[in-house]
């Protein structure tokens, strides 16, 4: 006879690592696109539990700092990385960005986690040069660490403005699930 304990499918883990775009900044609890993309989980037979670990302000330098105890305390599957838009925001070295993204990635890998990385964009008003060396970062990641890169999340959303808060900078809660939709696309290819 079985025991119930081994007849439990054991759930396996997602890690978000991000900043306020999956931290929700501005929404109340439940209304940001990580709730949406574990609300998707739980319908579907698909056996994941998410730990949301973002933090609003965090840069690709924070997302280093926390993750080998993040990776030691969940022991994920999957980590999605959405870091990089505050260090560009702070007019950061894209080459220190993608360094630490690098070894965030590197670090991930190397505990058996398959990687999903978010890109992001930044205003145009910092230049041409600078903007286009900040995205590039991602792809080239990509490349280099074989990792599956979703383009910029917010694509059609930062230039709707009724689907952006008044910061301008955060999507409102209408604009959660067009996000979720976009990572999905390519999360379940992860799975």
């Amino acid at each position: 006879m079985l025991s119930v304990l081994s007849m439990t499918v054991q759930a396996k883990s997602i890690v978000i690592l991000g900043d306020s775009i999956s931290a929700g900044y501005g929404l109340e609890t439940g209304q940001g696109w990580v709730a949406l993309l574990e609300q998707r989980l739980q319908q579907s037979d698909k056996k994941y539990r998410i730990y949301n670990e973002s933090i609003s302000g965090d840069t690709s330098a924070g997302g280093l700092a926390r993750i080998d105890k993040i990776l030691k305390d969940y022991q994920p599957d999957i980590v999605i990385i959405e870091l990089g838009a505050n260090d560009g925001l702070r007019g950061l070295s894209p080459k220190i960005m993608q360094a630490n993204l690098a070894e965030i990635i590197r670090r991930s890998q190397h505990a058996g986690a398959r990687v999903l990385l978010l890109t992001m964009r930044i205003p145009p008003n910092y230049g041409k040069r600078y903007t286009q060396m900040f995205y590039k970062v991602y792809q080239q990641l990509g490349e280099q660490l074989s990792v599956a890169v979703v383009p910029f999340i917010l694509e059609d959303v930062a230039i709707a403005k009724e689907l952006m808060q008044a910061d301008g900078l955060h999507p409102n809660q209408k604009a959660q699930k067009m996000i979720e939709a976009r990572v999905w696309q390519y999360l379940q290819k992860l799975l």
